[in-house]
């Protein structure tokens, strides 16, 4: 389901195509507040040259602003606390909270805000924005799909997004890193993002 259909008109071809909102979808337009009990935010990072180490956020909050009958118009906001950062193991955890890494007392958000929206196709769509981490801010670009929508036993309006992005660490600071014996690094500097979105918008 997509939240917008392509219309061709005798005017117009298939590169110059129309878009025509789908109303059913144009009504989901208005302010979203994202569910943290029913989504989740996380890394996957490369470890020793050979394995991967994944971990989530757990404390979050942000906002979205979707507009139905024309997705530049949307908007997201999120804003991550450092300090919930959980890869299963606490003493690594502890070591990514220091100074060495995050170094969450000094820096304890990581921040989104976007800055433009686009379908790229179907049910994909990409949204730029500005991240925000250790005091450096530079642009994040996240491929999404939607999910599609539902009423939940609430009766507020529910919709999914999953999406996810890759980032070099060293661009916000995050160069701490240690040699191999057998050559390479023990954390790779490309970091896989992920994100998988419930926002609900209250019943009103």
């Amino acid at each position: 389901m997509a939240l917008f259909t392509r219309k061709r008109t005798a005017e117009t071809a298939a590169p110059a195509a129309v878009l025509e909102a789908d109303p059913a979808l144009a009504a989901l337009t208005g302010d979203y507040t994202i569910d943290p009990a029913h989504s989740s935010i996380g890394f996957t990072v490369r470890h020793a040259m050979v394995t991967n180490v994944r971990g989530t956020f757990g404390a979050y909050e942000g906002t979205l602003a979707l507009d139905g009958t024309d997705p530049s118009r949307s908007t997201a906001s999120l804003d991550i606390e450092i300090a919930s950062i959980d890869t299963g193991i606490a003493d690594r955890d502890a070591h990514l909270r220091g100074a060495d890494f995050f170094d969450a007392e000094n820096f304890p958000q990581m921040t989104f805000r976007s800055t433009a929206a686009e379908r790229v196709n179907g049910d994909r769509y990409r949204l730029t924005g500005d991240l925000t981490l250790r005091g450096v801010t530079k642009p994040l670009t996240i491929d999404l799909e939607f999910n599609g929508s539902a009423t939940d036993v609430y009766g507020a309006e529910r919709v999914g997004f999953e999406g996810s992005a890759e980032i070099l660490r060293s661009d916000w600071g995050l160069t701490w890193n240690a040699a191999l014996e057998a050559g390479g690094v023990m954390v790779s500097d490309k970091v896989k993002l992920s994100f998988d979105i419930s926002a609900v918008r209250p019943k009103g």
